[in-house]
């Protein structure tokens, strides 16, 4: 199948692009430059993966969204905070309906290019604080794209059935070179080792028994898993 893949340059899409280079014909690369703390870090890495790769990488360009939406993930909101990633804090850094909308852009440009499928680094440990990378959206978004499109371009999450952990394992079998990745939310010139994001990238390497190519500001010991309903 032709396809086109989602690409942030985080480990779960680099992962990702790596699996779709071998399962299938990639059509073009896309990532989004919405104003993030960390897109400066981390879209040369898609960029960089994708040249390796000989692929065509488009990165477009969504400046509404720092100036609209409300998220500490942005240049124009608040810090980012410390804890693990699970933790009710979190939400401080979900961008309301990212999915929807960079999805939405990338079936247009999917379609435009030749593709029928469309690869997203959606996986089973997304956790509920992100209301767009829940099941139900996910199918119904599908579905959308399914049905609103003449190529019929279907959704596919290959990593839905696995946790970072499998994700991180998985990409070793791809050849992924895990230190050409970027995670912290924050966006500092080395990863800061406390943010949601990052503690959630120190855990994966530790669960999956892959040594950790990152250089993180701070090491210590990790945050506690948040108690369900606690």
């Amino acid at each position: 199948m032709k396809v086109v893949v989602l690409c942030s340059g985080g480990m779960d899409s680099v992962a990702a692009l790596h699996w779709a280079q071998v399962s299938h014909v990639v059509t073009a690369v896309v990532s989004f430059d919405y104003g993030a703390k960390h897109n400066p870090r981390e879209l040369p890495f898609a960029a960089a993966h994708a040249a390796r790769l000989g692929l065509r990488h488009e990165i477009v360009k969504l400046d509404f969204v720092n100036r609209l939406f409300a998220s500490d993930l942005l240049t124009s909101g608040g810090a980012i905070p410390d804890g693990h990633y699970e933790a009710e804090n979190m939400k401080q850094t979900v961008v309301p309906f990212r999915n929807a909308v960079m999805l939405s852009i990338a079936t247009g440009f999917a379609e435009s290019a030749g593709a029928e499928g469309l690869v997203i680094a959606a996986h089973g440990g997304d956790h509920a604080i992100y209301p767009d990378c829940r099941e139900d959206f996910m199918r119904a978004m599908g579905d959308a794209m399914r049905l609103g499109t003449y190529a019929g371009i279907q959704l596919l999450r290959p990593f839905i059935a696995m946790n970072k952990a499998q994700i991180a394992a998985a990409g070793v079998r791809f050849g992924v070179d895990f230190a050409q990745t970027w995670s912290c939310y924050k966006g500092g010139t080395i990863h800061c080792g406390t943010c949601g994001t990052c503690v959630e990238r120190r855990e994966a390497f530790i669960d999956a028994g892959i040594p950790d190519p990152t250089q993180y500001a701070h090491a210590g010991p990790l945050p506690r898993k948040p108690i369900a309903g606690g």
